[in-house]
């Protein structure tokens, strides 16, 4: 079993697009949607839902106002000022336990928090795992890690031999759990002065986990010369640049559709996504 993760240092790159294109290039994969905090291919990819889990992602405080003598420490020593008047607001709770410790009367507990939801789905083109994590709630990472454990654990029982899964953007928690234990990173950028600062730090991120690390740039033609600094930064680093898409509408007509866009007509962008996933599936060894 094979798994493609791809990324980007920041949203708005295109690799939910390209994802979902590949999802229907690959012919036999489990479609991993790990951006749960603004989760958004299954608009491309239209599942149907077959089977929907909770998720309780971390705990918040709750004060029992019969026990609680109204001394004030807790309020006091939050930092992040979720109490107030012996009440705890649960959007601004982090769940650090601090007042439970230092509460004498025994009046905080800490509750199981709903924080979102995760599903099991199915596609035209392979199953799909998903989630949607709920307003304010954190402790993304972990919902990344249950969405991909659950992804393996499809591909197993259904002999299916790559995951593809769509990273969520930035550097943070949820990217690094997206990318524990994947085989290849595929790094969507743009030329622009953000995509060229947030491809070094997304760079430096791969180099942590020994995975094969590529480039994309997406609308490479908007600004040729910033594409020449991302395609000489590429040759510094030794990582290879997999391929450059042109801007083209029918990429925003397939998001306007709800459609990848290897189901439109031909174009530009889709010639160059084809050649890409050629690209790609050459580098994971695969096909």
């Amino acid at each position: 079993m094979k798994e493609l993760t791809i990324v980007s240092g920041k949203g708005g790159t295109g690799k939910t697009s390209i994802l979902g294109a590949f999802a229907t290039l690959t012919g036999h994969a489990v479609i991993c949607d790990c951006d749960v905090d603004a989760a958004n291919l299954h608009i491309l990819l239209q599942p149907k839902v077959l089977e929907t889990y909770e998720y309780y992602g971390e705990k918040k405080a709750e004060i029992n106002s019969e026990l609680c003598n109204r001394c004030g420490v807790c309020e006091e020593l939050c930092r992040f000022k979720a109490i107030n008047g012996g009440v705890v607001n649960s959007y601004t709770c982090e769940g650090c336990s601090l007042c439970f410790h230092v509460c004498d009367q025994g009046a905080v507990r800490l509750n199981q928090q709903l924080s979102g939801h995760w599903y099991i789905s199915d596609t035209k083109w392979g199953p799909m795992v998903h989630a949607k994590l709920g307003i304010a709630q954190g402790n993304s990472g972990l919902l990344v890690n249950v969405v991909r454990k659950k992804a393996r654990e499809t591909a197993k029982s259904q002999n299916i031999p790559l995951i593809i899964s769509d990273g969520p953007p930035g550097v943070g928690c949820p990217v690094i759990s997206s990318l524990a234990g994947t085989d290849m990173a595929l790094i969507v950028t743009e030329p622009t002065l953000s995509g060229i600062h947030d491809l070094e730090r997304i760079v430096r991120v791969t180099a942590n986990f020994g995975c094969i690390t590529a480039v994309c740039i997406n609308k490479y033609d908007l600004d040729k010369n910033n594409c020449k600094y991302i395609e000489d930064l590429a040759a510094k680093l030794n990582i290879p640049i997999l391929g450059k898409i042109p801007y083209d509408q029918k990429m925003i007509d397939a998001v306007l559709q709800g459609t990848p866009i290897t189901t439109l007509g031909k174009g530009e962008a889709q010639t160059a996504i084809q050649e890409l996933w050629q690209q790609t599936s050459k580098l994971l060894e695969i096909g």
